[in-house]
C-alpha cells in the first residue's frame, strides 16, 4: 500500500512525491526496500505471485519507475482517484487478486517501513502465510523495546509453545505510564500495519463489518478501466467509499467473533518511519549520537540529525534536534516534537503555497524539471528528458519559452516544422504556438528554459497528444 502522504517528514516529503519514495535509510527508497522484501518470500513451500500495488494515481509514474530499477514487473498497479484510507485500498487488491478464479493469501504491507534483520522478517512472514492459509488473519506485531506512546498496542491471549497467540484486543495509543505499565506487564507488541490474510477472509470481514465500505468499493470496481498494468476504479464511485482504515473497519471488531485473528511477534529491527525522530533512530550515529547526510559539519552538537540536501549546513552547539535542508525550505525541531511538523504543512496547505505539495525540483514521467530561479514575468528551468522519452504535444496561453541544449539531442516540434539541436544551440517557441519536445538520443538530454510571460502556472498546459494518457 503506496498512498500515504508523510507529511510528519515535511519538508522533504510532499505530497507530489511522498516519504515512500524518499531514500531515508539506505540506497533504495522505502517502497523500493518492502519490494525487496517481499520478493524473498518465496520458497519451496510458497509461490509468491506478481506484485500489486495500490497508491495515488499522482504517484502512479513514481512506483513504475522505481520498480522498473529493481526490474520488478507488477500484475497491476490499483489507482485511487481520490484517498480513502486502507480498507477500501485492501478491499480493491482482494478484488483484483481473485479475478484469476483463485483465493491467494494477501501480504498486506504499508510501502514506508523500514527493517533491519531481513532474514528475521522473511523467516516471520512465511510462518504468517503458513497459518493464515488456515483462514487465520495473522498480524506481525513488533516486539516492544522502549514504552512508546506515537504506536498502537495489541494485546495477546497467551499461546502453548508451537502455537501464534490469540489477539485478546487492540489498544489505542496509550500516555506514557501507561505504555510503561504495558512493556512491564508483558504480553503487549506494537501494530506493525503489516497482516497476512485469504483474499476471501478479507472480503468475508468487511461484508461483515462495514458492509457499506464492501458495497461502494464494488461498484467503483466493477466501472473499472485498464491501462497496460494501471487499473483505475471507477471514479464517481471511488469518491462516494467510506474513508476509513482497516484497523478500524474490521481488525479491532475481529476479537471475540467468527474471525480467527492472531499476532505474530516480529523481533527484526522494524521502524515506520513516522517523523524525524524515527529516522535519527535508526541512522548511521557518529561518537556523538549525531546522524547527517549531505554536506553537513557540526561543532559540539549531541544527539542531532541534519540532513542537507542543496548546500552546507553547519550546527553548533545544539542536542536534540532536526534540521532539514531542501532548496526551498528548511525546517529546524526539537527532536521531540517531530511529530508536530505536520501543523506546519496545514498551515501551508490553508495558506495556499506550494511547498507542501511539490519539490523546486520536480519529476516527471519523461525526466525532471529544476526551476533554479523565477521573478514577475520569467521563470528559468533546468530540463531532464531521459533517453527515448517525450513531453506531450502541447501549448500555452500565456507563455513563450527559450530553449537551449546543455547536452544530448534534442528533436523540436514547433508548429508545422521539426527539427535537431545539439549542445549549445537553441531555439523559441512562441506564446501560441504547438510543439514538443523529444530525446531520441541514447543519452539524457538537458537544457535551460526561460519563459517570459504574464502566467507562468504549471497549469498554463493545454495538452493535445501524450505517451503517459495526459492529455486535456
Amino acid at each position: 500500500m503506496a498512498g500515504g502522504s508523510g507529511t510528519r517528514l515535511w519538508p522533504l516529503s510532499r505530497a507530489g512525491f511522498p516519504k515512500q519514495f524518499l531514500s531515508l535509510s539506505g540506497d533504495d527508497s522505502l517502497f523500493q526496500q518492502a519490494v525487496r522484501r517481499l520478493a524473498g518470500l518465496s520458497s519451496d513451500d510458497i509461490a509468491a505471485r506478481p506484485l500489486l500495488v495500490v497508491g495515488n494515481g499522482e504517484h502512479r509514474f513514481l512506483a513504475l519507475e522505481q520498480l522498473r530499477e529493481l526490474k520488478q514487473a507488477p500484475a497491476s498497479v490499483l489507482l485511487e482517484p481520490v484517498g480513502r484510507n486502507t480498507a477500501p485500498a485492501l478491499t480493491l487488491a482482494a478484488l483484483a487478486a481473485l479475478e484469476g478464479g483463485e483465493d491467494p493469501v494477501l501480504v498486506v504491507t504499508p510501502a514506508d517501513q523500514t527493517v533491519a534483520d531481513e532474514a528475521g522478517f522473511t523467516a516471520t512472514l512465511r510462518e504468517a502465510v503458513r497459518v493464515a492459509a488456515d483462514g487465520a488473519i495473522v498480524i506481525l506485531g513488533i516486539t516492544p523495546d522502549r514504552p512508546e506512546t506515537g504506536y498502537g498496542y495489541i494485546r495477546a491471549v497467551a499461546a502453548e509453545p508451537g502455537e501464534v497467540a490469540k489477539v485478546r484486543q487492540f489498544v489505542e495509543k496509550p500516555d506514557r505510564a501507561t505504555a510503561e505499565r504495558y512493556l512491564a506487564e508483558g504480553g503487549y507488541t506494537w501494530n506493525s500495519g503489516i497482516f497476512v490474510l485469504k483474499a476471501s477472509v478479507w472480503l468475508a470481514a468487511l461484508e461483515a463489518f462495514r458492509p457499506d465500505i464492501a458495497s461502494a468499493v464494488r461498484t467503483a470496481w466493477a466501472a473499472r478501466e485498464q491501462d497496460g498494468v494501471f487499473v483505475r476504479p471507477g471514479k464517481e464511485a471511488f469518491a462516494a467509499v467510506p474513508s476509513e482504515s482497516v484497523d478500524y473497519a474490521v481488525l479491532e471488531k475481529c476479537p471475540g467473533s467468527v474471525f480467527d485473528i492472531r499476532v505474530l511477534p516480529l523481533a527484526a529491527g522494524w521502524n515506520d518511519l513516522g517523523a524525524w525522530d524515527a529516522v535519527w533512530q535508526v541512522g548511521a550515529k557518529d561518537e556523538a549520537g549525531n546522524v547527517t547526510q549531505g554536506d553537513v559539519l557540526l561543532q559540539d552538537a549531541r544527539d542531532t540529525l541534519v540532513h542537507a540536501t542543496s548546500r552546507l549546513v553547519s550546527v553548533v552547539g545544539l542536542s536534540d534536534v532536526v534540521v532539514v535542508e531542501t532548496p526551498d525550505a528548511v525546517l529546524v525541531t526539537d527532536r521531540a516534537r517531530s511529530q508536530d511538523v505536520k501543523h506546519i504543512v496545514t498551515q501551508l496547505s490553508a495558506c495556499g503555497r506550494g511547498e507542501h505539495t511539490l519539490h523546486r525540483k520536480v519529476h516527471r514521467p519523461w525526466g525532471w524539471y529544476d526551476s533554479i530561479d523565477h521573478g514577475g514575468r520569467f521563470q528559468v528551468k533546468r530540463i531532464m528528458v531521459r533517453p527515448g522519452a517525450s513531453l506531450s504535444l502541447q501549448m500555452h496561453h500565456h507563455r513563450a519559452e527559450h530553449w537551449i541544449v546543455v547536452s544530448g539531442t534534442a528533436e523540436v516540434t514547433c508548429g508545422d516544422k521539426t527539427v535537431l539541436l545539439t549542445e549549445n544551440q537553441s531555439t523559441y517557441i512562441p506564446l501560441g504556438e504547438v510543439h514538443r519536445l523529444t530525446n531520441p538520443g541514447k543519452l539524457d538530454l538537458e537544457l535551460i528554459e526561460v519563459q517570459s510571460g504574464s502566467y507562468l502556472g504549471e497549469d498554463d498546459i493545454v495538452r493535445f497528444q501524450d505517451t503517459y494518457g495526459r492529455t486535456s
